[in-house]
């Protein structure tokens, strides 16, 4: 149909005309609220923004001489991000005279590794950088099903907590009726 009368159609049903398809021929065009089209979009846009993660690297520093607690304090702090859905990174700093035995800091990553496999696994072997040793731990699962186990998770406690807080309110008044 002739643009005018086109232009004329929009205005009677008080709507926009917006062009589609402008490299067809003839181009096409669609009756629509555009301001309404424009909120929508913006709308799904924002939603998928707030599903999508950020992949974060955490970085872990170590020493080849390391005491065992220090070494499980550690290694509590790679569970944790790992079960978050972050990828890993442990650097080994060498100093002075442990900078000949390499070995050592290659070992400590491969137990590391060993102790986290159920968690996550190695993305990047341990490869010698200057004084650093640096290997990349990647998690099994996604940030997005971490994040979703997470707020289950979190439901779940809020759920199981406020029964519990009913029964102490009960308790509290009984003994203030029998005074």
């Amino acid at each position: 149909m002739p643009l005018a009368k086109a232009l004329e159609l929009a205005q009677e049903y008080d709507l926009d005309l917006v062009e589609v398809a402008a490299t067809a021929r003839p181009p096409v065009c669609k009756l629509m609220d555009y301001g309404k089209f424009k909120y929508e979009s913006a709308m799904k846009a924002r939603e998928a923004r707030k599903n999508q993660a950020h992949t974060v690297i955490k970085e872990m520093k170590l020493r080849p001489k390391i005491d065992p607690h220090d070494y499980d304090t550690k290694k509590g702090h790679v569970v944790r991000f790992l079960k978050q859905g972050d990828k890993v990174k442990i650097t080994i700093m060498f100093r002075g005279r442990e900078q000949s035995r390499p070995e050592l800091g290659f070992r400590l990553l491969q137990r590391l590794a060993e102790d986290v496999q159920e968690l996550g696994f190695v993305e990047s072997n341990p490869k010698q950088d200057g004084r650093n040793m640096i290997m990349v731990l990647g998690p099994h699962k996604k940030k997005t099903e971490a994040m979703a186990e997470a707020r289950e998770a979190q439901a779940a406690r809020k759920a199981g907590r406020q029964p519990q807080e009913e029964p102490k309110q009960e308790q509290n008044s009984a003994p203030a009726e029998a005074n």
